[in-house]
């Protein structure tokens, strides 16, 4: 059979024009950091410097909390139907920077440019025109007749998906009257100082939403702020751990969205092809950077070996490079730490005795790359069947019934997602119901919508975020 070339089809990089450095965004304008003090960003695929950013301390935190403070008073007193008008505003600013947005999102994360156009970006702008919806029907929400917003919202985001992170926290937080600092990673910091301008060009108010950029020494100066109301992060599950450990024993609400280790389970009747590409899609999106990810594929014995047969070809057929082509399945690894973390624990699958596979990929001479890999022959006592990979990395277990799926699944610290594969609708109704996860796809995996909610058990964290529940967490009630 002929091989189907694809011939380069690179997003133009002149779409998106990143300044040398930035400020923190406070109080409406952006601002150096107190001491002064800065950091790199850093495009993961090339390893260049995109931008010198400022590292926020205590007294920049402390200045935005103030901020936030001041505005929440006016903020919180517009009627419903004006703060719905702001993210309105918001929205379709950006569905017009969409492309824009997109190519920033690419360069400094490393995802691929048709995931961050076709995924990030129309799932960001639909949480603001959804909570833009809510903003004037909070008394039709449930939660009492009159819920009042908390306050100031400590929000801090990871770096997989940047720009979706940041509206899944601000969308609600504003729709239901709080005020904002969010501090996004200090490896993705630069959609959300565009963000920062999108504020401005919608006529926001000053100190709404202010913006404070660096690493986990800022977060926590952030969480442990006695101005702060409401904490909200997704991150690791070590760091949510620590978060939960400074709110206790305060009156700061919190909600943490944490790690996951969720499974696919695929049965002998599901449709091969169609279950094939929810698990190229649960493992490999996104690098595999992705909480919910389908890291472990629980398959019924009886289809194993035809299940990765199919799974092999369609591995074969991923293209792996520059994340600004438009023909890129898998983009860059976010940074030379997470790729220490996967090669740490691919390292250890095989050690273990797991048997390892990937197609043959050719991997670009600079920046951070890892090749989409399966193992085999796991087990549950496996390091890469137990601990959080967040890399293209699948682990392939098996079982026999519905029950040991079951078993084997909710065998985890974990508690976030799943998948089941087969045909028949009592059997996925009845697998929902045991397993103990936030979310349960049926016959389809990642797929996401800003009417549903998100959320964990466990270790994966507690709070829910999207949908009507999203709004809870930011309202007095």
């Amino acid at each position: 059979m002929p091989v189907f070339e694809y011939a380069p089809a690179p997003e133009s990089r002149a779409v998106v024009d990143i300044a040398p450095s930035y400020g923190l965004f406070i109080d409406g304008e952006f601002t150096e950091a107190g001491d002064g003090k800065v950091f790199k960003t850093l495009s993961p695929s090339s390893e260049e410097v995109l931008s010198e950013v400022a590292q926020a301390g205590a007294e920049d935190v402390d200045r935005a909390v103030k901020a936030a403070r001041k505005a929440f008073g006016t903020w919180s007193a517009l009627p419903g139907a004006e703060r719905a008008k702001y993210l309105f505003r918001i929205a379709r600013i950006i569905q017009e920077r969409s492309r824009e947005l997109a190519v920033l999102e690419s360069l400094d994360n490393g995802k691929p440019i048709r995931e961050s156009r076709d995924a990030d970006l129309p799932l960001v702008a639909a949480h603001f025109f959804y909570y833009a919806g809510w903003a004037d029907k909070l008394a039709y929400a449930g939660y009492g007749p009159d819920p009042r917003p908390l306050g100031v919202a400590g929000q801090i985001i990871p770096w997989n998906f940047p720009l979706l992170m940041l509206a899944w926290k601000i969308a609600p937080a504003l729709a239901t009257g709080n005020t904002v600092v969010l501090k996004p990673a200090e490896t993705t910091p630069l959609s959300a100082l565009f963000f920062a301008d999108i504020c401005r060009q919608a006529g926001l108010p000053n100190g709404v939403v202010n913006i404070v950029t660096g690493d986990g020494s800022t977060g926590a100066e952030l969480v442990a702020h006695p101005g702060i109301d409401k904490v909200a992060f997704t991150g690791s599950t070590e760091v949510g751990k620590a978060i939960a450990r400074t709110v206790a024993g305060t009156k700061k609400r919190v909600t943490l969205e944490l790690g996951g280790k969720a499974a696919n389970i695929v049965f002998d009747d599901a449709p091969i092809d169609q279950a094939v590409e929810g698990i190229v899609g649960g493992i490999f999106f996104n690098q595999g950077h992705v909480c919910c990810a389908g890291s472990r594929l629980l398959v019924q014995e009886s289809v194993q070996d035809e299940l990765l047969d199919a799974l092999k070809r369609r591995m074969s057929t991923l293209r792996l490079g520059d994340p600004l082509d438009k023909n890129t399945d898998i983009g860059a690894i976010n940074s030379a730490e997470q790729l220490a973390r996967i090669r740490t624990l691919a390292d250890a699958g095989e050690a273990e005795g797991a048997e390892r596979w990937a197609p043959e990929c050719e991997l670009p001479s600079s920046g951070y790359w890892f090749a989409p890999t399966l193992f085999t022959g796991v087990t549950q006592a496996h390091r890469i069947a137990r601990e959080e990979i967040f890399g293209p990395v699948l682990s392939v277990l098996t079982f026999r019934t519905p029950e040991e799926a079951v078993a084997k699944a909710n065998n985890t610290p974990y508690g976030l997602s799943a998948g089941i594969w087969t045909e028949k609708g009592s059997r996925i109704l009845w697998m929902a119901n045991k397993l103990r996860a936030g979310v349960v796809w049926s016959n389809t995996f990642n797929k996401f919508d800003p009417a549903s909610p998100f959320g964990g058990y466990k270790e994966s964290g507690y709070g829910r975020e999207g949908g009507r529940h999203g709004l809870e967490a930011y309202l007095d009630v």
